[in-house]
């Protein structure tokens, strides 16, 4: 495939390494600096993601914008790439609900740029085999082909715009809100005195659900991540006339876990517990 030009919106953990395939792919993947962190030029250079400094030129620039953000950012963040009159490709990557990514299509595609689906399943791709990226629209497969023999695995789902989006959420309701639950009984078998007992009973009956429970303490420095991404699950529940109430009460669990953002440290399950205790109190 000819080489293209990707405008690539931000390089968190996640973005840096779809990025890097990119790169790898024999791609140019630009970013936008202006009013990012120093972790993210490092996770840039890293990458080999030049930087184009602002927004304006990276989109300028772009065949295609790849929009990869916090859940609560995606539909600002169309808004600003519409606003610089990009009309080429947008793929959003996001965990967001598939009504909110219909509202980022329609405003993408109000500007007169193209939109695909996209729903990333698995840990950032820094090797083979670990992550999936759904694509639908159009012009997924010309998305898809981008990544042909990188870590990413890309595949196009049948269906409208959404269900790609709908495929992520499905998995993340589990694979996350699984997470919140398993902690949230942790801390009430500790609040109650009985969380050894728990423990040990666990090991007769369900073996796996102790190392499950403690997944928490490794996950707790993305908690802050997911507390949007439990309200677009709830949301796309309440949508389908499903109750949303798990998936809220999980970003409430989330919420409380917010203080090991980026933590240096992998925090007991003790600290994982105290601060749930403590944050759903309040």
């Amino acid at each position: 495939m000819p080489q293209k030009i990707i405008a690539l919106l931000h390089p968190g953990e996640m973005g840096a390494a779809l990025g890097a395939c990119l790169v790898g792919c024999g791609h140019r993947v630009l970013w936008a600096s202006e009013g990012r962190s120093a972790a993210s030029l490092t996770r840039a250079a890293a990458a080999g993601i030049e930087d184009a400094g602002s927004l304006a030129r990276a989109v300028d620039a772009a065949d295609l914008v790849l929009s990869v953000c916090p859940p609560h950012g995606a539909l600002d963040l169309a808004e600003e790439v519409a606003a610089c009159g990009f009309d080429g490709l947008y793929l959003d990557a996001n965990a967001i609900a598939p009504d909110t990514t219909r509202e980022v299509g329609a405003i993408i595609t109000a500007a007169k740029a193209r939109f695909v689906d996209g729903g990333i399943i698995g840990p950032p791709p820094v090797k083979a085999g670990v992550t999936r990226l759904y694509l639908c629209g159009a012009q997924a497969k010309e998305v898809a082909e981008l990544f042909a023999g990188s870590h990413t695995d890309a595949s196009v789902l049948a269906g409208p715009i959404g269900a790609a989006s709908a495929l992520k959420v499905c998995y993340a309701a589990w694979n996350k809100g699984s997470i919140a639950l398993l902690a949230t009984i942790r801390t009430l078998a500790q609040i109650e005195g009985v969380d050894a007992a728990l423990l040990a009973e666990w090991a007769v009956s369900q073996p796996d659900l102790a190392r499950r429970s403690e997944s928490i303490t490794t996950q707790s420095r993305k908690a802050w991540r997911w507390i949007a991404e439990m309200d677009e699950i709830a949301a796309s529940f309440e949508a389908a006339d499903l109750p949303p109430g798990f998936h809220q009460a999980a970003g409430e669990i989330y919420r409380c876990l917010d203080t090991f953002k980026d933590a240096a440290a992998t925090p007991s399950m003790e600290a994982i517990t105290r601060s749930i205790g403590r944050g759903v109190r309040k």
